[in-house]
């Protein structure tokens, strides 16, 4: 499936949880001239505590260094996870370039600002430590929503996330999203786009509110999901687990083979073009929060 823009964010390579399998699939099936990781694509903290590292991780930097030198054009957003790639944000990895954030223009011409959202999240700027026992904590969920699905799996149930309903069900979670959503509405009304594109919160969502759109792309440790722009400019949410398109209404709206079946030729021109899309911004908006 070929589209023009595809959003993921929160891998968390470096993690046993990171479903990297997963990811290969999906970025063998669905092709973009625009491709956006949206922070957290390295656990650098969880590598500092305990190294874990597979080959399955080089395969997918493989196909991503592949992409980046066909008709896609990669950009790395940095996450609070992945920080430590801020020192090389003058260099590029192959042709995939780093930025703290972005601005991608639609096929309507609409400007999206992509940002992981981290830097909306009081907790990593003032309670650092906090932070990183929540996240110790949330591998420990994760540990335990493992064995379940596997139990799962031999009952003949489907994928289920206990993570999710745990978040679902905690009214203080519930508040954080949606205080987390609204922080992110602003910063887009202020900066004068018509919305934006984050990660960070792991809670896939599109969710228009007057004339703005808030987008997360989800995360790749439970809920396997992407947004996609189609050559209309529509947004959409993709859930891989559940093979499911979700538009936003608004008109936003297994290990990899390689790329044997020739070029990524995409219709339209090549992301090399000066086209709409994939400007990067400036960092005007640093330390407004």
């Amino acid at each position: 499936m070929k589209h023009r823009s595809v959003w993921i964010s929160d891998v968390h390579l470096g993690t046993k949880h990171a479903q990297v399998d997963a990811l290969l699939e999906f970025l063998r099936e669905h092709e973009s001239r625009y491709l956006y990781i949206v922070g957290d694509f390295i656990d650098g903290w969880e590598l500092k505590r305990r190294w874990y590292w597979v080959d399955q991780y080089n395969v997918l930097l493989q196909k991503l260094l592949r992409k980046s030198r066909k008709n896609t054009r990669v950009t790395l957003v940095i996450g609070n996870h992945d920080e430590f790639l801020t020192d090389y944000l003058d260099l590029r990895f192959g042709s995939i370039r780093l930025a703290e954030r972005a601005i991608h223009l639609t096929a309507r011409r609409e400007r999206f600002l992509v940002i992981h959202g981290h830097q909306f999240d009081g907790l990593v700027h003032f309670n650092r430590l906090l932070e990183k026992t929540g996240s110790a904590l949330y591998q420990q969920i994760l540990d335990l929503n493992l064995n379940l699905n596997r139990c799962r799996r031999m009952m003949g149930f489907g994928y289920w996330s206990l993570a999710g309903y745990l978040k679902g069900r905690a009214k203080s979670a519930v508040k954080f999203v949606t205080k987390f959503e609204d922080a992110m509405l602003q910063m887009a009304r202020k900066n004068r786009v018509r919305g934006v594109i984050c990660g960070h919160i792991h809670h896939p969502q599109i969710r228009p509110l007057n004339d703005l759109i808030y987008m997360n792309c989800g995360d790749w440790v439970e809920n396997c999901t992407a947004l996609v722009e189609d050559f209309d400019g529509r947004i959409s949410l993709i859930k891989a687990h559940e093979d499911h398109v979700y538009g936003s209404g608004r008109g936003a709206g297994t290990p990899d083979p390689g790329d044997g079946d020739g070029p990524d030729a995409e219709p339209g021109g090549s992301p090399t073009d000066p086209g709409p899309g994939g400007q990067q911004l400036q960092p005007e908006f640093a330390g407004l929060l």
